[in-house]
């Protein structure tokens, strides 16, 4: 029988994935919406597969961080990555962590399955169009993001969404410090002398699908 955990903090989305996975056939479908309790589902219940959001309770990309705890729990698991998130750079953020395929949340219904499927039976999975894009980020050392962090990519995503340090502290359980020092580090390597230039570019790397109008996952 296959049991399919999915994690995500719209029940909107929870709802439309048991939806699909049950009329597929899928015999099991857990549910949680946050990464917390995601965590711990996926210890108790040893799922065959994991659906995972990237931006789970309004805390940027922390959806990777969970991906990359859930890998080293367990190496085999099949992880799904289902995201509005279109930018090549944070995809391959996604696989270096862990994730096994990368689909996003506005593709059809038919393509939601492929993914599902191709994944479950342990292959790899991402669209040719975004697979191209993340290819060309490992033939130019142009990329800007190329070299930062997972936790400066957070801070980054939640500086795109207007939020300031008092409340990317609160939403990453750091420090406002710590907060500050991360800005100081991006602003060097993105080459950005002020905070509003260094909000502009996280707009322009992050929250801006390629071709599409940011939209939070």
């Amino acid at each position: 029988m296959t049991s399919v955990l999915v994690i995500d903090d719209h029940p909107i989305v929870l709802q439309g994935c048991r939806r699909l996975l049950e009329d597929a056939g899928v015999e099991r479908v857990l549910e949680a919406g946050s990464i917390l309790s995601g965590y711990r589902l996926f210890r108790r219940e040893r799922p065959d597969i994991v659906i995972v959001d990237l931006a789970l309770q309004g805390s940027g990309l922390s959806g990777l961080l969970l991906v990359r705890r859930l890998r080293r729990y367990s190496a085999r698991t099949p992880i799904l990555v289902f995201s509005m998130h279109g930018d090549p750079i944070i995809a391959s953020r996604a696989l270096e962590a862990g994730a096994n395929g990368y689909v996003l949340k506005d593709t059809a219904s038919g393509t939601f399955l492929e993914a599902f499927e191709r994944v479950r039976r342990g292959l790899p999975y991402m669209s040719h169009d975004l697979a191209m894009q993340v290819a060309m980020l490992g033939t130019s050392r142009a990329a800007p993001l190329a070299d930062i962090t997972p936790r400066e990519l957070q801070t980054l995503a939640l500086l795109a969404e207007g939020k300031d340090y008092t409340r990317i502290a609160e939403e990453l359980g750091i420090s406002y410090k710590t907060v500050a020092n991360t800005s100081s580090q991006l602003r060097v390597k993105l080459g950005a002398e002020t905070l509003p230039e260094l909000v502009r570019l996280a707009i322009q790397y992050i929250a801006t699908a390629p071709g599409t109008p940011f939209r939070r996952s």
